[in-house]
């Protein structure tokens, strides 16, 4: 089983190495071996983004309202979050 690169990286990481892959591929300097490895890892790279945007989305709208779509505050005025479990089911980019 191959170890997951994106382990640890932040999103913002992530995303700047897509953009030096982009670079590479669209250089033409890649032979094909390494165009498959680099495709590859961009695309744990996009899914492992797209994870992080809606585990961002979820909690912004956890932040904005509650069930009856207020705002809810803890005891000192700051909004309450609620952590993120992502649902377990088997990912099209394992």
């Amino acid at each position: 089983m191959k170890q997951d690169k994106t382990e640890g990286l932040s999103f913002e990481a992530a995303f700047q190495r897509l953009e030096e892959i982009l670079e590479k591929m669209n250089s033409g300097e890649l032979s094909l071996d390494e165009s498959l490895k680099t495709y590859e890892e961009a695309d744990r790279l996009i899914a492992f983004c797209s994870t992080k945007l809606n585990e961002a989305e979820l909690r912004i709208e956890t932040l904005i309202k509650n069930r009856e779509g207020e705002l809810v505050l803890d005891s000192g005025g700051a909004p309450m979050t609620h952590d993120f479990t992502p649902p377990s089911s088997p990912s099209a980019y394992s």
